[in-house]
């Protein structure tokens, strides 16, 4: 049996961070939900409260023969501003805001050093603000916020608008 690892990434709107990843080969499962905070099992109307200290989330559960952590870390940096600690795109507040949970030491050097490079590259005229952050419990968000992109695609093209995409268009291609 291979062995399985997980990463989990938050970078605004847990919708809009399941299909890069989920479309990946070695990518077991794409899990929408809440982490970073202090409330126990928190609802998506709790988190949105911005009382729990929560942040939307995805946790991967990957094959690392098939796709390493360092190129999911790189896959993530693709899909956030990492020069807004703010929030992400139209999405704002500390529930949005742009976090690597690591999991382990060789999680957090891959991150890191990752960053560290991203900073280095000059793509960015402001400081890469996202931080690196030990892993906490994740709570599954619940099952109307799972796979959203495919079972409410054009809602999900409206939450696109909100900046990300031509973000992703001006900053990445």
């Amino acid at each position: 049996m291979t062995e399985k690892d997980t990463a989990i990434f938050a970078g605004g709107c847990f919708w809009c961070m399941v299909q890069p990843f989920d479309t990946q080969p070695g990518i077991e499962s794409v899990v929408s939900g809440y982490t970073g905070g202090h409330t126990v099992n928190p609802t998506y109307a709790e988190v949105a409260s911005h009382t729990t200290g929560h942040t939307e989330a995805v946790k991967i559960t990957f094959d690392p023969s098939i796709i390493s952590y360092a190129q999911l870390v790189e896959i993530y940096w693709r899909q956030t501003d990492p020069t807004d600690a703010s929030g992400q795109f139209q999405d704002r507040g500390d529930s949005y805001r742009p976090v690597i949970f690591v999991n382990s030491p060789a999680q957090r050097a891959a991150a890191e050093k990752s960053k560290a490079a991203l900073a280095a590259s000059g793509r960015f005229d402001e400081p890469i603000v996202t931080t690196i952050e030990d892993a906490q419990p994740f709570y599954p968000a619940e099952t109307e916020h799972q796979d959203f992109y495919r079972k409410n695609p054009f809602r999900y093209q409206i939450e696109e608008m909100g900046g990300r995409q031509d973000f992703i268009q001006n900053k990445w291609r």
